[in-house]
């Protein structure tokens, strides 16, 4: 059995300097890849692009099916789109059936797009930070609100005029 390698365009965004470099990965490079997912964030040193880590915020076939993150797997599928990712209504409240990819990356997979990410990873099984009760001081009395008046709105719609009888 012959296995094909995955091979891939990858885009990488960076929102600092807001530019875009397109790098190809083949081989050990790319299969990295293979079974992560939207919003996944990986090592960039994996890749090529070291001392950034990377956040998957999409990507398409060759054929230009393109991936959205709320489709689970990396097969296609028919689903009805009100808008996103794959379809732009002409028309409020136009629904369509169109075919997309799930969210997983695959051999399938042409195109990968990822931005550079600046926010900190927190692990998850770090526990919350144990807060200290705080202490309020006694409220002090006050004084009675006065009752506020409320003016009427003015009317949006010009006023009439009126004819005058001769």
């Amino acid at each position: 059995m012959v296995r094909i390698m995955a091979k891939f365009k990858m885009i990488v965004s960076d929102p600092q300097t807001r530019k875009a470099t397109v790098a190809e990965l083949e081989g050990t490079r790319a299969q990295v890849l293979v079974g992560r997912s939207i919003g996944d964030i990986i090592d960039g040193s994996q890749i090529g692009f070291s001392g950034s880590k990377l956040k998957i915020t999409g990507g398409c076939d060759k054929d230009g099916i393109p991936m959205r993150a709320d489709i689970h797997g990396g097969g296609k599928k028919y689903v009805i789109l009100s808008g996103g990712v794959g379809f732009r209504p002409t028309s409020s409240g136009e629904r369509r059936r169109k075919l997309v990819r799930g969210r997983m990356i695959t051999d399938e997979t042409y195109q990968v797009n990822t931005m550079v990410f600046t926010g900190e990873v927190e692990p998850e099984e770090k526990p919350p930070p144990a807060k200290e009760p705080e202490v309020k001081p006694a409220p002090t009395p006050a004084k009675a609100p006065e009752a506020q008046v409320r003016k009427p709105k003015p009317s949006k719609k010009p006023p009439k005029k009126v004819k005058k009888k001769k």
